[in-house]
């Protein structure tokens, strides 16, 4: 009886251990992921926002710091694009979903500290510049062989970040994905989104061992083709702690988030509902957590 009950004490120390640290912390530096295209990226218009988003934006950027495509480390806040962006979408500053998925939390959260790393490129795929499995024929396939290696640099730029802080300083809270739509079309054949799922796995759980964090919360937001939006859908049932956030019960049909006139690109009211569903997921999700 006595080993019984020790067995138990040990296993259930170990259980509150690793649930642990998978909570936000009051003492650690919370730190998320961010990755994907150009909706990742964001062109919603800042000017947009209201009084009170940029209010909010101000309380939250007391307690989240932000590092974008390899910058310098700053309080969360909108970015400003090059010259060719800013003539396509007619914006001087726009923002991605970071900025309303990080008002969420600092809300929800305002005693806590957090860290996101932001990594994104437009009309990037899965297949070649994403793909953790990197090689010259798939680049080259896709026309993505001069491109940058995204996922590599996403790793390099989150490993030279937290190099900065002890391990006990931080934890490694979630992933966020926005990407999909440069593996939906023809252009180079059915290849690129009959391979999502694989390329979408194989991304995830090397991203979780490169970092050290088996069960790596990851949350993908459904954009692309049905096909693709099918295989995100798979591949969060298939893997533990991954999160499908469909925009609409009916997947053919999910485009109903407002966009710009390229009917591509999320404007203000369509980016401010992509961070507001990140940030309900990840609550949500957090409660339900496979150990």
């Amino acid at each position: 009886m006595k080993i019984v009950t020790e067995f138990l004490l040990i296993f259930f120390i170990s259980y509150l251990s690793s649930y642990s640290q998978l909570q936000l912390s009051d003492d650690k530096i919370n730190v998320f992921i961010l990755a994907g295209q150009s909706n990742m990226a964001g062109a919603a218009n800042a000017n947009k926002l209201s009084l009170k988003d940029i209010k909010d934006l101000e309380n939250a950027q007391k307690n989240i710091s932000f590092v974008n495509n390899g910058n310098k480390s700053v309080p969360l806040n909108v970015t400003i694009p090059p010259e060719w962006k800013r003539k396509k979408f007619q914006v001087d500053s726009c923002f991605g979903p970071e900025i309303f998925f990080g008002i969420e939390l600092s809300k929800k959260y305002p005693n806590k500290k957090f860290l996101f790393i932001k990594r994104s490129k437009g009309g990037s795929s899965l297949y070649g510049s994403w793909n953790s499995n990197w090689t010259k024929e798939k680049a080259q396939y896709i026309g993505e062989l001069n491109k940058p290696k995204l996922f590599y640099e996403l790793i390099n730029d989150v490993q030279r970040e937290l190099s900065k802080y002890d391990k006990s300083d931080y934890q490694i809270m979630g992933m966020l994905w926005v990407q999909g739509e440069s593996d939906s079309g023809q252009k180079w054949g059915p290849l690129p989104s009959d391979t999502y799922a694989d390329n979408l796995k194989n991304l995830i759980n090397n991203s979780r061992s490169i970092l050290k964090s088996s069960k790596l919360p990851f949350m993908i937001l459904q954009v692309g083709s049905k096909k693709i939006g099918n295989a995100m859908k798979q591949v969060s049932k298939e893997l533990k702690n991954v999160t499908f956030i469909t925009q609409n019960k009916d997947i053919s049909s999910f485009n109903y988030l407002p966009r710009l006139e390229d009917n591509i690109h999320y404007n203000y009211f369509g980016m401010k509902k992509i961070g507001i569903l990140f940030s309900n997921n990840f609550n949500k999700f957090n409660n339900n957590y496979k150990q």
